[in-house]
């Protein structure tokens, strides 16, 4: 979290905070989110319950005001998504300082997207189990069809995006001269971490179409005993 981020990283993260709505626009990453309500913001705009805005001191001025936002934060909000600001770090964004939130930031978009991911998967291991022993009426199978290909569709794109995506890195990666053995293998050990993540991804999507195929067999099965009975009925 501490490492600061490369040009490419940072054009990346400042792509994804252009669609989250904030109450403030941003001019200047580093004191726009100094006093907390932002990074508040942020969290609540995909997790509204976990984030009491009415808590926090808004537009605070003070270094006492900001730190105050901030350990609230680390107390409340963060832990629900195995996040913490170290005090260090924290005491550098409170003042400001250059290069000190970028970091921060980018920790907790992982952190979202992973929470996201391990939510939708559970969601999915529950419509599983539930349709199993649910009796389904024909409204209800054409609905949960519909839900299934669009999902299915979705993942489909949110692969293509991560290939590109990786695409990208490697792009970066031949056009990244340095001469400086350091920085280059830094920026090897993240690009190799940035392709574990997305490889993390795509087994979540392909866990989820699994899933998804499973119920798609239990509408199928359902559909087949439905037949059956009108069959039946209409032979009599």
């Amino acid at each position: 979290m501490e490492l600061p981020l490369q040009e490419y990283e940072i054009e990346n993260l400042l792509l994804w905070l252009d669609k989250i709505p904030l109450s403030r626009p941003k001019r200047n990453l580093r004191r726009d989110f100094s006093d907390g309500v932002l990074m508040a913001e942020v969290v609540k705009h995909f997790f509204p319950k976990y984030v009491e805005l009415n808590s926090l001191v808004v537009s605070s001025n003070s270094k006492a005001g900001k730190m105050g936002n901030w350990n609230l934060l680390n107390r409340k909000v963060f832990p629900k998504l195995d996040f913490h600001v170290p005090e260090g770090m924290l005491s550098r964004i409170v003042l400001s300082s250059p290069g000190a939130i970028e970091p921060v930031l980018n920790t907790l978009r992982e952190k979202i997207e992973k929470k996201l991911a391990d939510i939708e998967s559970k969601k999915l291991s529950l419509e599983v189990l539930d349709t199993r022993n649910l009796e389904l009426t024909h409204e209800d199978i054409h609905l949960a069809e519909t839900r299934i290909l669009a999902q299915l569709a979705q993942m489909k794109v949110d692969e293509e995006n991560i290939q590109r995506t990786l695409n990208q890195d490697l792009v970066v990666e031949s056009c990244y001269k340095v001469k400086d053995p350091m920085i280059l293998r830094q920026f090897l050990l993240e690009k190799d971490q940035t392709i574990l993540n997305f490889q993390e991804i795509v087994k979540i999507l392909q866990t989820k179409v699994e899933k998804l195929e499973r119920l798609v067999q239990l509408k199928d099965k359902r559909i087949e005993e439905l037949t059956r009975k009108v069959h039946f009925f209409m032979s009599k």
